[in-house]
Formats: structure tokens, C-alpha cells, sequence
């Protein structure tokens, strides 16, 4: 993809600015890796799932919106409303900058964040309590359940037709941190569809239920937007080839080598996959390796960039390889997943259906705390 010269083509006028901003930058880190960069991935979420409710009928112009967000999707289901002529209402982590809040606000959403709390758990029960008693008061107020509805995948097929006229006849590893686990379910299976050796790198930061380490707390972990305290039925296991789990310190290690090597200032998920997608270049270099990168780097310009001569040197830096969940352990662990369902452990069943019932639904009576987005 190296420019050939200035382009005859004029560029085209969008008619909303989410026309504009929800495709990547795509940008070349070396022959094997291609960082796909965006402003805020979770725009093509919120219009996919936006356009098929309107679609269905299942939401009219006016209608609420309410979702949990720690941020980008909040951003990105406001713009989505606004375009559609729809109300937004967003119950936001504490981890919710005021920069995000304040566009919030002024996009019309209205907006609920939670009081400052340490425990991100405890943050995450508090706003799906809060979703929910916003649903009994006002029963015409639609839950997107960004989290578990599969209309969150819909809008990613898009992006799939991007990367395969960006990386054409070429075997393609998408190497992607892994939240709600909408955008690499939905990039994937629309790409393999054409091309199923297509492989599928997950990255999880400590402390997730998603992929099995909730047995290991990172009292650093501020990596917004990846991981869960519960499981997320938009994660579909059965789809990834490999996972990484990466630490705080090993995470922000990437990100300052992205911007020191590349300036590109992106989000810390970018960084730990990014120092992901370096190792399995490294073991596969006749694949490309699509790095995902979620978000700009704003929200850590002061727990991470701020601290960029604390960061550890990226090129010291080895997983563990493990062979199951039993060997797991920080601060880097990469496990072949296989595509399998459930996680490949001697130990508790963490896939999903152990948990939330049948996917797209809720059990009732439990609480659905969640972090991504």
C-alpha cells in the first residue's frame, strides 16, 4: 500500500462526520504488519446495530438509547443517534474522561457516570444496576446491550471488505484486543467467508473472565475497553487461533514503541497488541498481521505517555508459551486457542453459556457488569 502520488480522484464530501471518521488509517509498520487505526472503532458498532433496529422496526426515530459504556462506544452510539434522529442516554464508567463526557452532553446524550471507584468491578455491577432501573422507570427505552446483542457485529462486515481490498491474495493473521468482542467476531467471520485459514489473534489483559485469567488482579490495569468481569456473549471463542494476555507495564511498553518507532499516539489496547502482533510476525512472516488499533492514545496522556521514560524496552520483552489455562501468568502468556469453544483448562468452565444462557439473551435476575467500550 505505499503511495504512488497524489491521487486524481477529488475526495469525497460526507454528509455526517461518522461517514467520515469510521474507516481506519491504514498504515505500514514493516512487510509484515499493517496497523489499521482508527479514532474510535466502535462506530461501525453503533451504526450497523443502529441501522439494523431501524431496519427491523425495533427502534423509530425519537425513540432512547440507553447503554453502559467506559467510553468509545458511548462517544460512538451518541454520533450514531444524532445522525438518526434518535435519544441517547449513557450510564458511563468512572473511568469516563471529561473530554468524552463533555461531547457526550453536547451531542444531546444525556449521561450518568459513575462516582469515582477503585474497584473496577464494583464500577461495572453499579452501571448495569443503574441500565436496569433506567429500564423499569422508562419501559419504552431500548437497551443496545452492546455486550451481548450480535447487531453489534453487523456494521464490522464493512470494514472486512476494506482489508481485503487493502491486503489482497495475501494470508492474513488480524490481531485484535479483545472487549465485547463484536469487532474481530464480526471483521473475522465476514473475511473468512472468502478466506477461512484466515487466522484470528485475541489479546486480553489480566484480571478478564473472557479468556480465563480472573485469578490474576493487575492493580495497574487501566487498559479501557478490553477484558470483562463476567462473559460477554459477543466473544465467541470458537473463533480465535491464538490469545495473548498481557500486563499493564508490558502494554504501555508497546504503546510508547508505536509512537517512538511509528508517531502514531494510540490507546494502550493498541499498544498490547501491537507488541502481540511483533511476536507472531516474528513467528509467521510469510502472513500479514493486521494490527486493530481501537482509539487514539488521549485518555492515557497521563498514566502512560506522561511516564514514556519509565516504559520498559519492547525488544527484551518474550511471552510464556503455555499449553493450557493451568500455566497461566503474568506479565505475558500466549496460549494456542485452537478455536476452541471452552477454554483448554483442567479447571471451572468459563465459556459463556456456563453463564449467560443462550446468546443474545439474559438470565433473569443477574446482573451483566461489563468494562469494554
Amino acid at each position: 500500500m505505499p503511495s504512488t502520488g497524489p491521487s486524481t480522484t477529488p475526495p469525497p464530501v460526507h454528509s455526517h462526520v461518522t461517514d467520515a471518521i469510521k474507516a481506519p488509517s491504514l498504515i505500514r509498520l514493516s512487510d509484515t504488519m499493517v496497523l489499521a487505526r482508527f479514532e474510535t472503532l466502535k462506530v461501525y458498532a453503533a451504526l450497523g446495530a443502529v441501522r439494523a433496529l431501524l431496519a427491523a422496526g425495533t427502534v423509530r426515530p425519537g425513540d432512547t438509547l440507553v447503554d453502559s459504556s467506559s467510553g468509545i462506544y458511548a462517544l460512538a452510539l451518541a454520533m450514531a443517534c444524532h445522525r438518526y434522529g434518535l435519544r441517547c442516554h449513557i450510564v458511563a464508567s468512572t473511568t469516563v474522561t471529561p473530554t468524552i463526557r463533555s461531547q457526550l452532553e453536547i451531542l444531546g446524550a444525556t449521561v450518568h457516570q459513575m462516582p469515582v471507584e477503585s474497584d473496577l468491578r464494583l464500577d461495572q455491577h453499579r452501571r448495569v444496576a443503574r441500565v436496569q432501573e433506567l429500564l423499569r422507570a422508562n419501559p419504552g427505552m431500548h437497551w443496545m446491550r452492546q455486550y451481548h446483542d450480535p447487531v453489534h457485529r453487523l456494521g464490522y462486515a464493512e470494514l472486512a471488505t476494506l482489508v481485503r481490498a487493502a491486503v489482497p491474495q495475501v494470508p492474513l493473521t488480524a490481531v485484535a484486543s479483545v472487549g465485547t468482542g463484536a469487532s474481530s467476531a464480526g471483521l473475522i467471520q465476514s473475511i473468512r467467508t472468502h478466506e477461512p485459514s484466515t487466522r484470528l489473534v485475541g489479546v486480553q489483559p489480566f484480571g478478564s473472565v473472557s479468556f480465563g485469567s480472573e485469578r490474576f488482579p493487575d492493580p495497574d490495569a487501566i487498559i479501557a475497553g478490553i477484558g470483562s468481569a463476567i462473559p460477554f456473549d459477543n466473544v465467541r471463542h470458537e473463533l480465535y487461533d491464538q490469545v495473548h494476555w498481557i500486563g499493564f507495564r508490558h502494554a504501555m511498553a508497546g504503546t510508547i514503541a508505536l509512537m517512538r518507532a511509528h508517531a502514531v499516539f494510540a490507546g494502550l489496547s493498541t499498544g498490547a497488541a501491537y507488541l502481540a502482533a511483533r511476536w507472531e510476525a516474528g513467528r509467521r512472516p510469510e502472513r500479514m498481521h493486521l494490527l486493530i488499533g481501537a482509539d487514539t492514545g488521549h485518555r492515557y496522556v497521563d498514566k502512560v505517555f506522561a511516564r514514556h521514560r519509565e516504559a520498559l524496552d519492547m525488544d527484551t520483552l518474550e511471552p510464556v508459551e503455555i499449553a493450557s489455562l493451568d500455566e497461566l501468568a503474568p506479565p505475558w502468556s500466549t496460549l494456542p486457542w485452537a478455536r476452541r469453544a471452552h477454554p483448554p483448562s483442567t479447571g471451572q468452565d468459563l465459556h459463556p453459556a456456563a453463564v449467560a444462557g443462550p446468546r443474545g439473551t439474559s438470565c433473569p435476575g443477574t446482573s451483566r457488569p461489563a468494562s469494554a467500550g
